[in-house]
C-alpha cells in the first residue's frame, strides 16, 4: 500500500492522505477565527479540497469552525462527536455522522475509529451550561497495517496505550494563549503519549497558528508561537524514545519517513 501523504494547515488542521482517502481533522482555514487571528499562513485552496471526509473533535470554536466547514462546502461529510449532528444539521450541513468512542465508520478503504480524549466538550467551553455538549474525541485512522492517530485536544489517559503501536501520531503540543486550561498535553506530557502510543513518528500539532491580538506581539508569547515542538522534541530524546519527530511549520507537507528508512 502507498505510503499516507499528510499536510499540516496549521493548528488541529491536517489533511490526511490514506488508501486513496482524503480526511481533514479539524479543518480551520480563515484568517480570524473568532477573537483569533491566524498568525501563520492561511493554506491555500488546494490544501483542503476533494476532501472524502471531515473529522471533528469536538465543539470548540477552534476546531469545530463553521466560516471553515462552510468553505468545504454544505454537502461535504462530517463525523461529529455523537449529540452534535443535530446542532450542525440546523445549520444546514446536509452530511453530518455521528461516533462515540469505540465506535468506526470507513472511507473508501480507510478505516476511523473514535477514541476517548479528555477535554471539555461544551462549544462555549468547561464553565457554561447552556448550549451543544457532546464529549471530545480523537480518532483512529487505519488502512492495510498503517495506522495514524490524531488526539484533536486532550491530556493524557491510559487507553493511550490500547491503541498503540501507530505509524503517525498528531499530538498537540500547546494551544493559542499564554497558559493552557485542562484538557490539553504540554511538550512534556505529549512526549508521555507518545510513549504510550509506542508512536513510530510524532508529528506536534496545535501550535504557532493562532493567537490573540495584540499579545502575539508579547516576547512570552512569541516564544511560545515556536518553542512548543522543540520542547516536545527535546523530552522525545531524554525519554530515549525511537519516536522520530516530523516538526512540520504550518503550511507544509509532513516528510514522512518510508519504512526502509525507518529500519
Amino acid at each position: 500500500m502507498t505510503s499516507p501523504n499528510l499536510h499540516f494547515l496549521g493548528h488541529a488542521s491536517t489533511r490526511v492522505e490514506l488508501a486513496g482517502q482524503v480526511a481533514l481533522t479539524d479543518p480551520v482555514l480563515t484568517r480570524w477565527v473568532g477573537p483569533l487571528t491566524r498568525v501563520a499562513p492561511k493554506p491555500d485552496v488546494s490544501a483542503w479540497t476533494a476532501v472524502d471526509v471531515v473529522l471533528i473533535s469536538h465543539l470548540h470554536g477552534d476546531h469545530l469552525h463553521l466560516r471553515s466547514l462552510k468553505l468545504l462546502g454544505k454537502a461535504t461529510r462530517i463525523v461529529v462527536p455523537r449529540g452534535a449532528g443535530s446542532w450542525l444539521a440546523r445549520r444546514g450541513f446536509t452530511e453530518v455522522e455521528e461516533l462515540s468512542p469505540g465506535q468506526t465508520i470507513t472511507s473508501g478503504p480507510m478505516h476511523i475509529t473514535a477514541t476517548e480524549a479528555i477535554h471539555s466538550g461544551h462549544r462555549w467551553g468547561p464553565r457554561l451550561t447552556h448550549g451543544p455538549q457532546s464529549p471530545a474525541l480523537g480518532h483512529l485512522l487505519e488502512a492495510g497495517d498503517q495506522r495514524i492517530y490524531s488526539a484533536g485536544d486532550t491530556d493524557l489517559f491510559p487507553g493511550m496505550a490500547d491503541l498503540g503501536p501507530v505509524d503517525v501520531a498528531l499530538l498537540p503540543v500547546w494551544g493559542w494563549g499564554p497558559n493552557l486550561g485542562p484538557g490539553h498535553l504540554t511538550p512534556e506530557r505529549a512526549a508521555e503519549a507518545a510513549a504510550l502510543l509506542q508512536a513510530r513518528t510524532a508529528v506536534p500539532v496545535h501550535w504557532g497558528t493562532l493567537a490573540v491580538p495584540g499579545i502575539h506581539r508579547t516576547a512570552r508569547m512569541r516564544q511560545l508561537l515556536v518553542e512548543p515542538p522543540r520542547t516536545f522534541a527535546h523530552h522525545v530524546r531524554c525519554k530515549g524514545l525511537d519516536t522520530e519527530v516530523l516538526h512540520t511549520r504550518p503550511g507544509s507537507d509532513v516528510l514522512l519517513p518510508t519504512r526502509e528508512e525507518r529500519g
